[in-house]
């Protein structure tokens, strides 16, 4: 009797999907067309519950760029720190600040196309060209492109998002001192459940976006909805400036 052959096919192998780093390609793209400064710029903090938008904007010197950089994203913390050292030292970079006060004003989205505005304006040369990761334009004096992915794509852009989530990670390390028991400093003021139950429990700081949801419901449930304290309801006064700017 002879064997009957195995129906079973091989398993096909997991395709192995590498991710390509970000490139210079567009910015050298647009030097051989005699079109310099170009800047990359992007921001950090859209999500969280509590704490600013950061935006940084980047010229990076075509000559001296800090090898490994990636979107922020991709990167470790300690990583994220070390590049963001060496991008300051050889590139023009400047940094912009949406404070929550902001941010219930105008809403998330207005309030980080500010700040990116604000950052590019700050930088010490003003760029020709820039392209800014997303799909909204800023309304600069130059050309402005916007890059869907753009912190995976154009390395310009990648160094912003790298400088960005370093100085807003900084910033919330500030904040958790000031307000112990949040955890600021871990999650960066993200809706993480360890984040959300300090919310439940200890009620919103001045820094906590008012209008999202689970602080909305921390407030009602500490405060009332319309006995809401003096602290909570100073949202123009946010111990962060509106503008904060640093340029090298």
């Amino acid at each position: 009797m002879s064997r009957e052959k195995s129906s079973k096919v091989p398993a096909a192998k997991k395709a192995v999907r590498s991710v390509a780093a970000p490139s210079f390609r567009r910015e050298r793209a647009l030097i051989k067309r005699g079109v310099w400064p170009v800047a990359g710029c992007d921001e950090a903090g859209r999500g969280p519950l509590a704490g600013p938008v950061v935006a940084a904007a980047v010229i990076l010197d075509p000559k001296r760029i800090p090898k490994g950089i990636d979107d922020s994203k991709r990167l470790s913390k300690d990583r994220r720190e070390e590049l963001f050292e060496e991008i300051c030292a050889t590139a023009l970079v400047s940094v912009a600040v949406a404070p929550p006060s902001r941010i219930d004003r105008d809403n998330i989205l207005r309030a980080s196309l500010w700040a990116l505005t604000r950052a590019v304006r700050a930088l010490p040369e003003a760029p020709k060209h820039v392209f800014v990761d997303g799909r909204d334009r800023l309304a600069t004096s130059c050309d402005c492109e916007a890059v869907i992915g753009g912190d995976g794509i154009v390395v310009s852009i990648a160094a912003a998002s790298i400088v960005a989530k370093v100085s807003r990670d900084r910033l919330m390390g500030r904040l958790a001192l000031d307000h112990p028991g949040y955890g600021f400093e871990q999650h960066m003021g993200y809706g993480v459940p360890a984040h959300l139950e300090a919310l439940d429990r200890l009620g919103p700081t001045i820094h906590h976006r008012r209008f999202f949801a689970p602080v909305v419901a921390s407030r009602r449930k500490h405060f009332g909805e319309d006995d809401t304290p003096q602290a909570a309801t100073q949202i123009e006064m946010s111990m962060l400036p509106e503008e904060t700017i640093v340029a090298s």
